[in-house]
């Protein structure tokens, strides 16, 4: 596969904090939602944004897309900060495993889908849209959002020609107290509107009292499928199904189109 000179890099350098399986949960969605895509693509192809201090969520991230969509899918990180590309060479495993020097131009790529996480939460709100519209602006699906230190509450949407369609929480269940955790970690487009008089805030109420009514015996799993079962009945239009739901994944139309 033969790729463009890069470009000069759009964007600014991040902290860069990262861990081991912190990303987990968005690569099994990334692999679920995004799977057709990449198997009906000539060459697949996978952009890594900012993928951090090391390089080892863009591993991860190829190896599950290998094991579990394709096994010639091509995964690309892009770091703007130099450094951070050279100290990631010797994990470069070409030409399914590449790192380079981008921004939210992403190098000239041209890749089926992007990964751009705990990125824009360090940009301002209004910086936002025009980041979306510039890495989707070659057809790409773009999967971007937040999570905690070790991956255990996540949220993130799915945007379309710079448009957010869906919005995904996620959690640990095992480990989650209550949903109001998610405020926390909402997308940065978001993150602010969580107030009285907006739908995200209105969402994560909602979801705050289906969890407190389903309080059960059985367990976080049986209580987390009851409160989206309850989401649904209440007539808010929860996407996919139990196989979804018990991974601890919620997934909605994007407030404000909900």
């Amino acid at each position: 596969m033969a790729f463009p000179p890069p470009r000069r890099p759009v964007g600014a350098i991040t902290r860069g904090t990262t861990n081991p399986n912190r990303l987990r949960r968005v690569d099994n969605f990334l692999a679920y939602r995004c799977g057709p895509i990449l198997i009906e693509a000539a060459q697949p192809l996978v952009v890594d944004l900012g993928y951090g201090a090391t390089p080892v969520t863009a591993v991860e991230l190829r190896g599950r897309l290998a094991a579990a969509v394709r096994a010639d899918v091509t995964v690309i990180g892009l770091e703007i900060d130099p450094v951070r590309v050279t100290d990631a060479q010797p994990f470069a495993d070409p030409p399914h495993l590449q790192f380079r020097r981008g921004g939210f131009e992403l190098a000239g790529l041209n890749p089926d889908v992007v990964r751009a996480f705990n990125v824009l939460r360090q940009y301002a709100e209004e910086e936002v849209t025009a980041a979306w519209q510039t890495m989707t602006a070659g057809g790409a699906l773009l999967i971007e959002g937040t999570c905690d230190e070790l991956g255990r509450i996540a949220t993130w949407a799915v945007v379309e020609a710079g448009t957010p369609r869906t919005l995904t929480l996620s959690a640990r269940l095992a480990s989650l107290e209550h949903p109001e955790v998610f405020a926390e970690r909402l997308p940065k487009a978001l993150i602010h509107h969580n107030v009285p008089g907006h739908p995200v805030h209105e969402l994560l109420r909602a979801l705050g009292r289906a969890w407190e009514t389903e309080a059960t015996p059985f367990g976080p799993r049986q209580r987390w499928l009851a409160t989206v079962r309850r989401m649904r009945a209440e007539g808010w239009p929860v996407l996919d199904g139990p196989g979804r739901w018990r991974l601890g994944e919620l997934t909605l139309p994007w407030p404000g189109s909900v």
